[in-house]
């Protein structure tokens, strides 16, 4: 392969922490790979396990949630929920041929736009060492 492989990756972030660290970021001019889709959600209580599957399903090679900090939910047990969620789904994925590093969730306050961008170099560089996405396979047929 004489092409180095560029991650695509979803992730999925709470309107009131996780999106507004990402807004900050952004004002702050902070470096991070721009194979990130973001994808603005209410609460991450609201994030589906269909939603990933989805995400997968349309070529993502990674996807995260990112959600307030544990006990800061503007929701009050959201951000549980999903981490139990997303928890099950890793193990599910794992079952059908698919690393369970390429779904991971993040917790974070909306003042941690660095943190922000930490998370997002951190999980990129997962991503790239795994490796495209099996899935990937099944949209070229």
């Amino acid at each position: 392969m004489s092409e180095e492989f560029e991650p695509r990756i979803i992730a999925f972030c709470c309107q009131y922490c996780a999106y507004s660290a990402a807004d900050m970021a952004g004002s702050m001019r902070l470096q991070y790979p721009c194979n990130v889709e973001i994808v603005l959600i209410p609460c991450t209580g609201r994030f589906d396990v269909i939603l990933a599957l989805k995400a997968f399903e349309s070529g993502a090679d990674g996807v995260y949630v990112a959600g307030c900090l544990e006990g800061n939910c503007h929701f009050l047990d959201g951000n549980i929920r999903a981490k139990q969620r997303v928890a099950y789904l890793q193990k599910e994925i794992q079952k059908i041929g698919v690393e369970p590093e390429r779904l991971a969730m993040y917790n974070l306050s909306a003042s941690q736009g660095p943190r922000f961008a930490e998370i997002v170099n951190e999980f990129s560089e997962t991503i790239s060492r795994v490796g495209p996405s099996p899935m990937r396979k099944n949209l070229a047929a």
